[in-house]
């Protein structure tokens, strides 16, 4: 793995066949307005099938060490994390059941009272408000999976993860 610009590539991969990279993408009010999602509320009409390529969605750059993308279903929402090496997540909790599979790299978690190490191709379940906070060991990208989903990352009001440097 690499990093090109502001994003994280896999070395020896192109943008057609590597699942893991995804083309640069528009940020500031651009990214807002192409984003695409469902709604985040259920409604009384029917429940429609999503098919949304990664590479549809655009790279949210919420610091220099921080990009995300997600989609959201009714009651699920699944989030592609790329975190490059040092990027800190502070500690902090929510009301959403977390699962976070490590696609490649490694993240060091402090939860309770242990640090847990999350390679690549393993996963960690936090429950609901349970604190937690990570690090990036090397360049990762991780998958979270978040029931409900975040109300805070779809409103934007995600200001710990913006405020660092």
């Amino acid at each position: 793995m690499q990093l090109e610009g502001n994003e994280i590539k896999m070395a020896g991969t192109k943008r057609s066949n590597s699942k893991h990279s995804a083309p640069k993408q528009a940020t500031g009010a651009r990214l807002h307005a192409r984003t695409r999602r469902a709604p985040t509320k259920p409604s009384a009409g029917k429940v429609e099938l999503q098919y949304v390529p990664w590479h549809s969605i655009p790279l949210e750059d919420l610091n220099p060490l921080l990009q995300r993308q997600f989609v959201v279903g009714q009651k699920i929402m699944l989030a592609r994390v790329l975190l490059k090496k040092g990027c800190i997540v502070p500690q902090h909790r929510h009301r959403n059941e977390q699962l976070t599979y490590i696609l490649d790299g490694a993240l060091k978690f402090w939860v309770e009272d242990k640090e847990i190490v999350v390679h690549s191709g393993e996963v960690l379940c936090i429950p609901a408000n349970m604190p937690h906070k990570a690090e990036a060991m090397e360049d990762t990208v991780d998958l979270d999976v978040f029931c409900p989903p975040r109300a805070d990352w779809i409103g934007r009001n995600d200001q710990y993860l913006r405020s660092q440097k």
